[in-house]
């Protein structure tokens, strides 16, 4: 499990890095100042990846990757509210490898962490159509294609992931609990009636006859499981 470390001293943000990264499989200790990095400097130079912040108390990012740079060459990706070119290249002269502007996207910080940790690598060999009786879902494209190669729909990405979960759960039953967590997060509240208007959804697309799935069977106060045979 790949191992980041996380210099922030806006909490707030801290967890919610923590707690998505967490989700991607990632192990996480955050430090809340320059401080703390610097005193923890075995870890950080130990780790698949270090998100530092430029503007820290007591020690700024640039102080702390100089000092990394002295005995690891762990990646590092800056995160700043300072955009300007001058503090780009401030930080990349100092030793980072990747530069990301506050607010950031979720989905683009998610991405730069996947390149940088080399888990791009490992997802280009991952499994990127799932066939489901005569139609084929494409995980790069989104898209829905029949036996004959014509294209039927263009799903979501919040339908991609739960294909995804399902597919990593294929054969057993994963409750309503575990997909609201894995799909929507810890901080958003859809009800469980959310989940099965996916699920009817997916029995349209994809069961020869929804009304008696082969596929997406609803297993009665528990959840769901996807069966491929």
């Amino acid at each position: 499990m790949p191992h980041i470390c996380v210099v922030e001293d806006e909490s707030s943000l801290s967890d919610m890095i923590r707690m998505n990264l967490e989700l991607e499989g990632y192990s996480v200790r955050c430090f809340a100042d320059g401080r703390e990095a610097l005193n923890g400097m075995d870890e950080l130079s130990e780790a698949d990846l270090v998100i530092l912040d430029v503007m820290l108390p007591h020690a700024s990012g640039i102080e702390v990757c100089e000092v990394l740079r002295k005995k690891s060459d762990a990646p590092v990706l800056f995160l700043s509210a300072k955009g300007t070119t001058a503090d780009k290249i401030a930080g990349l002269k100092s030793g980072g490898n990747d530069y990301l502007g506050k607010p950031f996207d979720l989905e683009e910080l998610l991405l730069r962490v996947s390149i940088l940790t080399g888990r791009s690598v490992k997802k280009d060999k991952a499994q990127t159509v799932l066939s489901i009786g005569d139609k084929t879902v494409n995980f790069n494209t989104f898209e829905v294609t029949s036996g004959s190669g014509i294209r039927l729909a263009e799903l979501s990405k919040r339908e991609i992931d739960l294909l995804q979960l399902f597919l990593e759960k294929e054969g057993k039953v994963v409750s309503r609990d575990e997909i609201l967590d894995r799909i929507w997060g810890k901080d958003q509240f859809p009800t469980s009636r959310t989940i099965d208007n996916y699920i009817l959804a997916f029995r349209k697309l994809f069961e020869p006859d929804p009304k008696n799935p082969r596929y997406f069977h609803s297993i009665r106060s528990v959840g769901y499981k996807f069966t491929l045979n």
